[in-house]
């Protein structure tokens, strides 16, 4: 008979839809049911001991983030004997089935059944408890516990699984979504079409007897093969499940017990179904709070079904934290894979980063990691990526190879839509025939459904569609790494041209995290020569759980400051646990050292000589080496303070430069007294608030209309002169910023310094407003060089192409620096990680007031310092390395003796980390090539020691090193990462 398309694809279109109605055929409610709640969360022993009270359907629950427990039983009918039995759920939040003190499986919204019984005898009585989480899969928006009840108990029953039901309708579901392809070939198309009508004609809905018929039509069809050459898809399960965003960390863990109990309950009824998780950090919380699934999670590991991937703690941010706080996000990680699994990991796993830094190529090498997944490019808002998959290059020449899986998503749900897109729009099949396809609901976690099992497959020899295959990381990589010919290469940052907000949102908490990682630094080399000095028990213990603090509160939802306001309430509170207990640990090897507090104590890699105070609070000037301890001396020069008043202005004054502030605050003069130049082109220190309310993504994004909204402040209110010493000059002004925020500043010279620093306390009040501080310098330069972990990267001053636009808003670390031959200027930050230069005009961003996730971001007091240095010759030349760690890491004060335990001779190869080994007592030395130079350095060790032996970040050995008396003999090339072992 004649056909017409639209009206068949309508017709088998809603006979998908009723088939769906078909696979529970008979349920029954339960009416046999307990609660109690609200409670905060606790474990399911705990949850027993709680008073219980009868609960009917229709019953509130809230407020947000509290949790219920709901117990019941039901009696599961004769009939239904040999069957499986699901629980069906329904209370529009998240929530877990506990069987017998055992996670089952997780609840949401989007996943309302569990299977409750696999086979049924018929006539038992089962019960079972359910967790309820009183917050979204999606988390919760907004603040605190808000006093709204948003979820009910609307359906608690159980259904008996048809299995012929559930296999009719995924048969006929995915070949009429492919048939519905545009592009599919016409003959393939027709009879896809003809065939499906035939089985609608065969199948009556009511009567099953004839359902094998129907599914016999549909089986033929999936016999028609996808042809001998075709895409080879890897398809691996996955959940990304954040370690906070719209939820708090300890609510985390609870997703995670959802997600992983469900991941292994499918695995039962899915042989081929292969799950990936990545970071350590969540295996971790497993182990300790729910030890049978941990249990359970090891035996899929060994049997292949589970793979760890990533190699890391925690998914990482990448652009905020310290190169060696990256290199223990790898220490950790792999260490944990490696001890609980016997794996390490190869390939870095981290697919919602904003942006990932030139050295990471190195870093991951360094650990054992040759290969690199992210999808976030190709969110890109002005150039998309040239490839999907290449070899990334790091600034030093180390490579990677590097897949950004063609979907565009770590979320994908395996439709066919999706399926073919991975063909339609990988941009490297002409050197590879292999993509990845990680599929799952991520973010708030829960991971591949049956609907998504189900859809792959039927896709793995379905003409149409790729050769879709379940498939582990480690054999997808392989293949890859086969097939990939003429490979391109990419070299240095991944910039992610989006979420530019996300360098400056949340700043208490990056401030936090500098602080953290300066202090940890710190406690490790004291801790490292007390002990091999004195005998000092290093504190390992203490350091491992200050350090796996630390990243933690590094994942990319936390640091880049895209999360919710009880995010920041814990990594406040986690930071100060950090200072106070980091804090003891620091005095305590200091302490150890020698007792006193007469001699300034060094704890960089650069010599230092500086005004500072000692523990009574007395201006001194000290001198002391790279990695030792000094003496307070004489300063080579003193300051002046001279204040013009018929102008208004006040000039502070050293041997080095001659600064003049006028009386709203700005620097209109600031000389470098060995070149005689000014530095200023016009008046610097000028606070600039700009609106900044963007489109999409108020916490992660500035627009670039933004900068087209600039207001510069009306200046200080108020000027006074509050130091005026030799050895330190200091005037304060008082300032009104925006419309409510107000602020008191500092600004200081001190004797024998090169910079002018800025020392900020801002009642920040504004909404939708961001604020910068401007310094328009007598320097021309097509480029800006920006610090970054272990390194320095190169970026436009000029928006010449899209690709230098896009860049209107960069991460940068401890200093900036703009310079022509022969001169330069600086600026330098303690705790800012956001940059512009544009022309001549260099700007650091020093705050945001977005409204979203977190309502109150960022209002309130902030203390913030930031400095500019002018200097003749290069960077380089000038030291300009040395003066970043110098204006962030303090002296402390010892009574040990004068002595230089560790130091460079080559200022370009900075000796950046001292620690402890991890498996011995011996010491290891991290440092790195900071200039773009090669050479041979001398590294002094003042401890004794006999060999010196080169490893990787995981401490694992390499060659040995020449060693000359007391010096190690280090051969370098640019950017290089070098860790020696010492012993």
């Amino acid at each position: 008979m004649l056909q017409h398309p639209s009206y068949t694809r309508n017709r088998i279109r809603q006979l998908v839809e009723r088939l769906k109605g078909r696979i529970y055929p008979t349920t029954v409610e339960v009416e046999d049911l307990q609660i109690a709640g609200p409670v905060d969360r606790i474990g399911h022993d705990e949850a027993q001991a709680l008073k219980y009270e009868p609960v009917k359907i229709g019953r509130q629950l809230g407020p947000a983030w509290a949790t219920f427990w709901v117990k019941g039983a039901i009696a599961v009918p004769e009939d239904w004997a040999g069957q499986r039995v699901d629980l069906l759920w329904k209370s529009h939040s998240e929530a877990t089935l506990w069987l017998d003190g055992k996670t089952v499986g997780g609840l949401n919204s989007g996943r309302n059944e569990v299977v409750l019984v696999k086979q049924a005898k018929g006539g038992e009585t089962v019960e079972f408890q359910v967790e309820v989480a009183c917050n979204e899969l999606f988390g919760q928006e907004g603040q605190h516990y808000e006093s709204v009840e948003p979820y009910v108990l609307d359906r608690v029953g159980i259904g008996c699984f048809d299995p012929q039901a559930w296999e009719l309708y995924y048969d006929m579901l995915v070949l009429s979504e492919l048939e519905c392809e545009d592009d599919l070939s016409g003959d393939w198309k027709g009879r896809l079409l003809s065939e499906l009508n035939r089985a609608a004609n065969v199948l009556d809905e009511d009567d099953s007897r004839t359902w094998p018929d129907a599914l016999a039509i549909l089986k033929e069809l999936y016999k028609v093969g996808n042809g001998g050459y075709v895409h080879d898809l890897s398809a691996i399960g996955h959940a990304h499940i954040d370690t906070a965003w719209l939820w708090p960390i300890d609510e985390t863990w609870r997703k995670c017990m959802r997600t992983f109990s469900t991941a292994l309950l499918y695995m039962e009824d899915y042989a081929e179904y292969k799950f990936s998780c990545p970071q350590a950090a969540q295996y971790e919380a497993m182990q300790e709070r729910n030890p049978d699934l941990y249990r359970r999670i090891g035996e899929k590991v060994k049997s292949g079904q589970w793979v760890p991937v990533g190699g890391t703690w925690i998914e990482p941010d990448c652009n905020v934290p310290s190169g060696e706080a990256l290199c223990r996000q790898f220490l950790y990680g792999q260490r944990f894979f490696q001890k609980e699994f016997g794996i390490t990991c190869r390939e870095f796993w981290n697919p919602d980063v904003f942006g990932y830094n030139g050295q990471l190529p190195q870093i991951m090498r360094q650990a054992g990691i040759t290969r690199f997944l992210t999808q976030k490019l190709s969110w890109n808002a002005f150039n998309k990526p040239d490839h999907q998959t290449f070899m990334w290059q790091g600034i030093d020449g180390s490579e990677v190879l590097t897949h950004f899986p063609p979907a565009n998503t770590y979320n994908a749900v395996a439709t066919v839509e999706q399926l073919r897109r991975n063909v339609k729009v990988y941009k490297d099949s002409d050197r590879s025939g292999q993509s990845l396809l990680l599929y799952g609901v991520g973010d708030g976690g829960g991971g591949p459904t049956r609907d998504m099992l189900e859809r792959i497959r039927r896709a793995e020899d379905l003409q149409g569609l790729p050769q879709t295959v379940n498939r582990n990381t480690t054999d997808f990589w392989e293949q890859l790494e086969e097939g990939f010919t003429d490979r391109p290469v990419r070299v240095g940052e991944l910039y992610f041209e989006l979420h530019r907000g996300t360098y400056t949102t949340q700043a208490a908490t990056k401030k936090g995290n500098r602080k953290g990682e300066f202090l940890l630094h710190d406690v490790e080399f004291a801790a490292a020569v007390a002990g091999k000095l004195h005998g000092t028990a290093y504190p390992k213990q203490e350091l491992d759980v200050l350090w796996k603090l630390l990243l933690t509160n590094q994942f990319h939802d936390i640091l880049p400051g895209s999360s919710i306001t009880l995010v920041y309430e814990d990594a406040e509170r986690d930071y100060a646990q950090i200072q106070e207990e980091g804090g003891k640990l620091r005095s305590a090897a200091i302490a150890a050292l020698g007792q006193g507090s007469a001699n300034p104590l060094n704890s960089t890699g650069f010599a230092r000589a500086e005004v500072t105070e000692n523990t009574s609070g007395e201006l001194v000037y000290a001198e002391a080496p790279a990695y030792g301890v000094g003496s307070v001396g004489q300063a080579p020069d003193q300051v002046t303070v001279n204040e013009d008043q018929g102008e208004g202005q006040v000039l502070l004054e050293n041997d080095r430069i001659a600064a003049t502030l006028a009386s709203d605050g700005t620097l209109i003069s600031l000389v470098e007294k060995g070149s005689g130049r000014q530095v200023m082109a016009a008046p610097g220190n000028q606070f600039l608030t700009y609106v900044d309310k963007p489109t999409a993504w108020d916490a992660w994004d500035i627009d670039p209309w933004a900068l087209e909204t600039v207001k510069a402040s009306a200046g200080a209110q108020s000027c006074e002169i509050i130091t005026q010493s030799p050895l330190r000059g200091e005037v304060a002004f008082t300032h009104k910023v925006g419309k409510k925020s107000t602020c008191r500043q500092v600004v200081r010279l001190d004797a024998g310094s090169g910079r002018l620093e800025f020392h900020t306390d801002m009642n920040w009040q504004e909404d939708d407003t961001m604020l910068k501080v401007a310094f328009p310098v007598e320097v021309r330069s097509m480029e800006a060089i920006y610090e970054m972990q272990f390194g320095h990267t190169a970026r436009p001053t000029h928006y010449n192409t899209m690709h230098d636009l896009a860049r209107y808003e960069v991460p940068g670390h401890k200093w900036v620096d703009l310079s022509e031959h022969g001169f330069g200027v600086s600026l330098l930050s303690e705790s800012k990680y956001g940059y512009h230069t544009f022309n001549n005009t260099m700007h650091i961003t020093l705050l945001r007031a977005p409204k979203k996730p977190d309502p109150i971001a960022d209002r309130g007091q902030h203390t913030f310092s930031y400095a500019i240095y002018p200097h003749q010759g290069s960077w380089q030349e000038a030291g300009v390395v040395a003066e970043g760690f110098s204006f962030n890491v303090p002296i402390q004060w010892t009574g040990a003796a004068a002595a230089n335990w560790f130091s460079s001779d080559d200022a370009g190869l900075v000796l950046d980390t001292v620690k402890r080994a991890e498996d011995s007592d011996a010491l290891v030395l991290r440092l790195y090539e900071a200039h773009g130079g090669r050479g041979t350095a001398r590294v002094k060790v003042g401890l004794p020691f006999a060999t010196a032996v080169l490893c990787n970040t995981l401490e694992e050995e390499g060659e040995a090193l020449e060693v000359e008396a007391d010096e190690i003999i280090v051969p370098y090339q640019p950017h290089q990462l070098i860790s020696i072992l010492i012993k």
